[in-house]
């Protein structure tokens, strides 16, 4: 079965675009709108934002593989992001990388088996002044410790 939008999803898309002089500066809202719909946004979700805009897919497939908030494959419930950039390594998030894959049992881009907890290296969360920093769903933890961290995942469970 092909994947579609609900109507009443299309029409809240409809009035996102309307919104923008440019169709095509809806892709962002709309791609949110389609991750909340499926739960990440798999190749056919992008063909129906391109359809919607009328765009290329191209486009929007290199949209969503630019930002690191879209998820090409589903998730779990809490999708755990580790900035790996410069700043970050430099105060201390290797070591919270490293400790998160020994404490999950997983490698970056895997989903625990009860499906809670999905770990990604992100390039950069744009908090360098606050490094080391993990991104939990929508949420910065900035400055964190292992010990934080810990507590962190502990109350997620």
């Amino acid at each position: 079965m092909a994947l579609e939008f609900k109507p009443a999803v299309v029409d809240e898309c409809r009035k996102i675009i309307s919104r923008y002089p440019q169709p095509r500066s809806a892709v962002l809202p709309l791609l949110y709108v389609a991750q909340r719909e499926f739960g990440y946004v798999p190749k056919e979700a992008e063909a129906l934002v391109a359809d919607l805009l009328e765009l290329p897919p191209a486009d929007v497939a290199g949209v969503v593989s630019f930002y690191t908030m879209f998820h090409r494959q589903p998730v779990g419930k809490y999708v755990v992001q580790v900035c790996r950039t410069l700043s970050c390594a430099i105060m201390g998030g290797d070591n919270l990388a490293d400790h998160l894959q020994k404490k999950l049992g997983i490698g970056p881009g895997e989903t625990t088996p009860d499906g809670k907890f999905t770990l990604k290296w992100v390039e950069c969360l744009a908090s360098c002044g606050t490094a080391p920093v993990v991104q939990i769903n929508d949420d910065y933890h900035e400055n964190l410790t292992i010990q934080e961290l810990d507590r962190l995942l502990d109350s997620l469970r």
